[in-house]
């Protein structure tokens, strides 16, 4: 017996052809020929949607190239194109001479967002309070950071953003020094910041490093944040460059636990 009996329009898996139960019927998943939609789009959408049905589960092998060709009507090129789809996005796993099986769920794929900063900096969101700005001289490890040379000339500033009447978050920046340059300016109205974390224009940054590490808030910190000394923080470091993939500012922004949650989603979405 076949693995996947698609002549009777029923789609079987290694374990229910075994037993020969069937374990969804399938004949109502057609391409639509008058619709708009591209026919790869909608076998990628349909096969998606047998994926989260559960009609193929993790580790099942999805019907061969032929068979689905038969099945939906369309092109061994198009087929393939599917595949290339649901390999790219993580779906599917294609092993040579073997066939095209459903990834298991894997902790390692999962992307955390930084949403929570996004809707902090979006606009009318958040307020900024300048707390320091001065011109300084970098130290050893600012030099490392923004590749320059120890006593070069940074401008050192210091800033608290609120949300509301609260204060969110702590940032600390050193920008590299040049009075010809517009992007000092820019950090001083956070423009840049802004920019990077809600998509907007406004600044002069091509990219930006980012580092999230656990730590725990200082007496500074702390009075500033108006929370208590020693509570876990995050600390989101972060190194920003312009388009000639120059460092242009290093710094981190500190947040305390409670205020600041990473989420992810991994798997095949409903």
């Amino acid at each position: 017996m076949l693995p996947f009996d698609i002549s009777a329009g029923v789609l079987y898996t290694y374990k229910e052809a075994a037993r020969g139960e069937p374990l969804a019927d399938e004949s109502i998943a057609t391409i639509d020929r008058n619709s708009y939609e591209p026919a790869y789009a909608q076998l990628v959408r349909i096969l998606l949607g047998q994926i989260a049905a559960g009609v193929f589960r993790p580790g099942d092998r999805l019907p061969s190239e032929s068979q689905l060709c038969e099945r939906y009507g369309v092109s061994p090129m198009t087929v393939r194109r599917v595949v290339n789809i649901l390999t790219d996005q993580g779906v599917v796993i294609a092993e040579q001479g073997r066939g095209t099986f459903v990834k298991p769920l894997e902790l390692g794929t999962a992307t955390f967002d930084l949403d929570r900063l996004q809707q902090l900096f979006r606009e009318g969101q958040s307020a900024v309070k300048l707390l320091e700005a001065r011109i300084t001289t970098a130290t050893e490890r600012t030099a490392r950071k923004l590749a320059i040379e120890v006593g070069d000339r940074t401008v050192f500033i210091r800033r608290l953003i609120f949300q509301g009447e609260e204060p969110m978050l702590l940032h600390r920046e050193h920008v590299i020094y040049d009075a010809t340059r517009p992007i000092i300016e820019a950090e001083m109205e956070v423009t840049a910041l802004r920019g990077l974390f809600s998509g907007g224009s406004g600044s002069d940054l091509k990219r930006g490093d980012l580092t999230i590490d656990a730590t725990v808030l200082t007496k500074e910190e702390a009075a500033l944040l108006h929370s208590e000394v020693g509570v876990p923080a995050f600390r989101l470091e972060h190194i920003f460059y312009d388009f000639d993939d120059r460092p242009v500012s290093w710094g981190w922004f500190i947040c305390s636990g409670d205020r600041l949650r990473f989420t992810a989603t991994i798997g095949i979405p409903d």
